[in-house]
């Protein structure tokens, strides 16, 4: 695992004492760099305080991977100097886009699956690599509605991203499950297929039925502790893969840092059970 991280959990700024004085081994942050691309104040010393004490990741969500132009440049100078002052662990962005000729959209927006699409999200993932100097992750994303012209399914594309840029992956395990209830395929089938030998991060949030369709149609909302089924898969997973450096989100309706942490807990002691079990 990457530098000895097991769980980790986003971090919120209400949080920040408790994150400066937390003890746990293997524990490790992560921010949203969007809400750090400032040239000074508390936020900063705040993060360079918990950096003292803590491994950081750095998880953006405004690089528009997917989009059809290459990513701002402006902003990819913006995440390189909070990447060189903060020297995060692991940087992450989605597989997704969020501007369109010109238009932006306060959202993380699907693409349909193409060969096309392939060859432009490469090339936006090799330029952000290029202007960072390092690999990042690409998160598989959360799906509600069925997309028309997809060529290869999910796991294909994301194989085909990886080793054709070099990035990693992201596997969001809480991402499947929505997913998998919406368009109605099983999840643990998804997980067997996925390109694994290129996950560097595993996340876990919570989710939501929608307030109109109810359980047909779950949001990926970070709002509510990991559920039991998502707990399964992931452990189903861990066991299967070995460890990766996991990830609690919880990005509304923030609970006491307390309870954060036991839900960190129950992931840390999953990944330590298949390094135990190797060891004997």
């Amino acid at each position: 695992m990457t530098h000895s991280l097991t769980a980790g959990l986003g971090l919120k700024p209400i949080h920040f004492p408790h994150a400066l004085a937390a003890s746990a081994a293997g524990l490790w942050f992560e921010v949203h760099p969007e809400n750090y691309m400032v040239a000074g104040g508390p936020r900063l010393a705040w993060l360079d305080r918990v950096r003292s004490a803590h491994p950081l990741s750095l998880h953006g969500v405004a690089l528009s991977l997917a989009a059809e132009a290459p990513p701002a440049p402006d902003h990819l100078a913006r995440l390189k100097v909070l990447i060189d002052r903060f020297e995060p662990v692991l940087v992450s962005e989605h597989l997704a886009w969020s501007t369109w000729r010109g238009v932006y959209y306060p959202d993380l927006l699907p693409v349909a699956r193409t060969q096309a699409a392939l060859r432009r999200v490469t090339d936006n993932v090799q330029r952000v690599q290029d202007a960072l100097g390092r690999a990042i992750a690409v998160e598989n994303p959360a799906h509600y509605l069925p997309l028309a012209g997809h060529e290869m399914d999910e796991a294909a594309f994301l194989d085909g991203l990886a080793r054709r840029s070099g990035c990693r992956l992201l596997l969001d395990v809480a991402n499947v499950f929505v997913a998998a209830n919406n368009l109605g395929f099983d999840p643990a089938a998804c997980l067997a297929s996925f390109p694994v030998e290129h996950v560097a991060e595993i996340h876990l949030a919570g989710h939501m039925p929608d307030p109109e369709f109810g359980g047909a149609l779950l949001i990926d909302s970070h709002s509510t502790p990991v559920a039991p089924a998502v707990w399964a898969l992931y452990a189903g997973l861990v066991g299967r893969i070995g460890p990766r450096p996991t990830l609690i989100e919880r990005d509304e309706d923030i609970p006491a840092f307390g309870d954060l942490i036991a839900e960190r807990e129950r992931a840390h002691r999953i990944l330590a059970a298949p390094a135990a079990r190797r060891a004997a």
